[in-house]
């Protein structure tokens, strides 16, 4: 029985990567790179033109990262299936990637082999997660903080003061500043950027 021809989208920023992962796929005879981008916001236009099956992406894309861009073509492009790839092992980012609806999740340094199988895999419905961080994920903790708290922490340590915290978020400054110290609290740390390396380091941050 001759096998469906998948057509794939590979977003990846590093154009050794980006075409180390084409040529991967081109040696399958049922996989067709459909097109290949380097920025998190070419994904959605590019899945609308190309219809993929399946769109492989790196977590760490330039201008929307790879997390936010599989959240968007979920909403907009359904159909097709989401694999993401990171070089990072943390669990939070696979809490996040189950968030966004993504439909496969492998580390970069997984078996090459690997990869058009998770495709096909992907493709036919299943999830697919590296098993070295579904073990990690199980090892967590839970995370104390509400989502919310998370969301404020998260964009606290990218650089945003209050003021940015709270336009993003439609709060107040001050709503945003009592959310930090109840963080702050809640983790038992000395400040803000205490807060922000104890949940990276439990694995609650990406």
């Amino acid at each position: 029985m001759e096998k469906r021809l998948l057509k794939i989208l590979v977003a990846e920023d590093m154009d050794m990567v980006r075409g180390a992962l084409v040529a991967l796929l081109e040696l399958e005879e049922d996989l067709k790179v459909v097109a290949t981008i380097d920025s998190g916001e070419q994904i959605a236009p590019a899945a609308r033109k190309w219809r993929p099956d399946v769109a492989i992406i790196d977590v760490g894309l330039p201008e929307l990262d790879g997390l936010s861009a599989a959240e968007l073509l979920h909403r907009e492009v359904p159909g097709c299936r989401t694999l993401i790839l990171t070089g990072l092992g943390r669990p939070a980012i696979l809490r996040r990637a189950m968030a966004a609806h993504v439909s496969g999740f492998l580390l970069k340094d997984s078996p090459s082999e690997g990869l058009a199988r998770a495709v096909r895999d992907v493709a036919a419905g299943r999830r697919v997660v590296d098993p070295q961080l579904a073990m990690s994920a199980w090892d967590i903790g839970e995370n104390p903080l509400s989502e919310r708290e998370t969301e404020v922490l998260w964009l606290a340590s990218q650089g945003a003061e209050a003021t940015e915290i709270a336009a993003k978020l439609h709060l107040s400054a001050g709503t945003v500043r009592n959310y930090l110290t109840t963080v702050v609290l809640k983790l038992n740390a000395r400040n803000r950027l205490d807060a922000v390396r104890i949940a990276v380091e439990a694995g609650w941050l990406i």
